[in-house]
């Protein structure tokens, strides 16, 4: 009996590698490899050319960088700005460059214009014609557009679904007879959980689900490690899973309104802040960082929470991208979360705060120079922090010679590469190593007790899970409707990627060791909820036909008030 069960649990982790390895794949080539046609909203006719219009908000120019570029000669770089607001209206602004901007012929106010189909534009000095798109028209356009589908999401997850009973069957030869029970029904409501959410998608007509497959896949794997390492705890752990997934929908639901959208930014800065400022007031030192705050014997990292508003907030429209005060509004809001994070001595989270603070300032500005002032300022406070901090000095002194100190400040680490490395490809088995009972194995060193457990294979898909929804997130951003889609996206994916790179790093002694956790898949119901909501961001990048619910389908036009006139003023310029 005892060599039938050794066998199944061979098969078991050579079938899930198999399984992994066809939904990453099957997940690249809908996500990655199929051609999507861009949406299409309007025509700028240019001579004998017709340029499709295909974003919410668009840079005119003769930059390589304009999403209408126009290589005429006296034309600026960015002439002028075209945006459409929910209600279907397109605006024309003049960002002053030369030659000036003229729609029938009177010049445009800084207010903009509101434009009608047919009107004439005059750029710097040359003649152009808008046209726009009926609705029926419109409808016509994206009922041709390609539905995703072709690499069916249905039987990708029913091979995810198969994934996860081959899991639970090794839970079930390594648990305690006592834990079993409550590892089962997690694993059984989680399973319920992902195709309960993709009938209700199919009901309301979006057939793109790879972006929540990806996130399920690496959910699991952060079930399993709840199950391996605090099987006592696994109702609640489903009961977070739960409420994860639920504020995922809730918010995509929110971003669907971008008018509403933007409205929030402020309220929502300002609770991140409110919730830091409580941190580093209330919250007691744990291992030198003081991240956590307790509640009712329930405890939360604010940090996690504070990522999503950081996103959400950093985010922007094309028609503030341009206003110097929003961008130094966002830098005084990530400069406050940064010394925030340094006062609570989370040091690892500030880094992924800074990273992400990087991609935004370049999206939203498209400055080098902004950038490299940034990490001028980085380097130094990173300077003082290591002074004032001696458990980061300590971290830092130990990068690179974990192995001369073992039984101290190389415990850990020593510990997770002699693991990683005795599980070799295939794994020992879920819950069948013993990394497990080292301190943080579950948070800080997960990638090391995946390999260990389930093969350095696995680990690796895990890793190649969020690098192609990075991909995805870039590929995605460049026929986005909004700028605000598109940047809350790609900075969603640095985030994550950030912390996947010091979780795996760190803990192979490949960076120091900062203590962040793997996105879904450590031990930590903040993170879950947190990367849950993130991929709300994701979500709505996602312009596929049918493929998103944090879009609106189509073109739900209201209809559009009546045209204001405009008459010159004294200057000649329309008020």
């Amino acid at each position: 009996m005892s060599d039938l069960l050794s066998y199944l649990l061979t098969i078991s982790r050579f079938v899930m590698i198999g399984l992994s390895l066809i939904i990453l794949v099957r997940c690249i080539r809908s996500l990655l490899r199929e051609n999507y046609e861009a949406e299409t909203w309007a025509y700028l006719r240019v001579g004998r050319e017709t340029l499709p219009i295909i974003h919410w908000e668009n840079l005119l120019g003769r930059s390589r960088s304009a999403d209408l570029r126009l290589d005429l000669p006296k034309m600026g770089r960015i002439q002028a700005v075209l945006t459409r607001n929910d209600r279907g209206n397109w605006i024309l602004y003049d960002v002053f460059g030369r030659g000036g901007v003229w729609v029938n012929g009177l010049p445009v106010a800084s207010n903009g214009v509101l434009l009608q189909d047919g009107d004439v534009l005059n750029l710097a000095g040359h003649t152009l014609r808008f046209l726009d798109l009926p609705l029926e028209k419109r409808q016509k356009l994206e009922a041709k557009r390609q539905v995703p589908g072709r690499v069916s999401p249905a039987l990708t997850l029913f091979e995810l679904t198969v994934f996860q009973l081959f899991l639970l069957m090794q839970h079930a030869f390594s648990a305690k007879a006592e834990h079993l029970p409550m590892i089962a029904f997690a694993f059984a409501a989680l399973i319920v959980l992902e195709w309960s959410i993709y009938n209700a998608m199919r009901v309301i007509g979006r057939m793109g689900f790879e972006v929540e497959i990806l996130a399920f896949y690496l959910t699991t794997l952060g079930l399993s490690v709840a199950a391996t390492s605090t099987p006592e705890d696994m109702l609640k752990q489903l009961i977070l899973t739960i409420a994860a997934v639920a504020l995922f929908l809730l918010s995509g639901w929110w971003l669907r309104n971008l008018r509403r959208t933007a409205l929030m930014r402020l309220p929502i800065a300002v609770c991140a802040l409110l919730l830091l400022g409580v941190n580093v007031v209330a919250s007691d030192a744990v291992l030198g960082a003081r991240n956590w705050l307790s509640f009712g014997g329930y405890s939360f990292q604010p940090s996690e929470l504070v990522k999503v508003a950081y996103v959400y907030v950093g985010a922007a429209t094309l028609d503030r991208l341009y206003r110097r005060r929003n961008l130094f509004s966002f830098i005084a809001f990530s400069a406050v979360c940064v010394v925030a994070l340094a006062l609570i001595g989370d040091f690892g989270t500030a880094l992924v705060f800074f990273v992400t603070f990087l991609v935004l300032s370049f999206l939203r500005s498209g400055s080098i120079a902004t950038v490299f002032l940034a990490l001028t300022g980085a380097g130094l406070a990173g300077f003082l922090a290591v002074s004032i901090k001696p458990y980061i000095a300590r971290r830092f002194a130990t990068w690179g010679h974990v192995w001369e100190d073992m039984y101290d400040t190389g415990y850990q680490q020593t510990r997770a590469l002699s693991a990683a490395a005795s599980g070799g490809l295939f794994g020992k088995g879920a819950g069948s190593g013993w990394l497990k009972d080292v301190f943080a194995a579950n948070t800080d060193m997960v990638f090391a007790m995946i390999c260990e457990e389930l093969g350095l294979i696995i680990a690796i898909c895990m890793v190649l899970a969020l690098l192609v929804l990075a991909l995805f997130a870039v590929r995605s951003a460049r026929q986005g409707r909004s700028s605000y889609y598109a940047i809350a996206a790609c900075a969603t994916m640095s985030m994550l990627l950030s912390q996947l790179a010091l979780n795996v790093f760190g803990s192979l002694d490949l960076l120091p060791f900062t203590g962040v956790t793997f996105p879904f898949v450590s031990r930590g119901g903040s993170s879950l909820l947190s990367c849950w909501m993130l991929m709300a961001f994701l979500k709505g990048a996602d312009n596929r036909r049918d493929a998103s619910f944090a879009v609106r389908p189509g073109d739900r036009m209201k209809d559009r008030p009546p045209r204001p006139v405009y008459q010159p003023d004294a200057k000649g310029v329309r008020a």
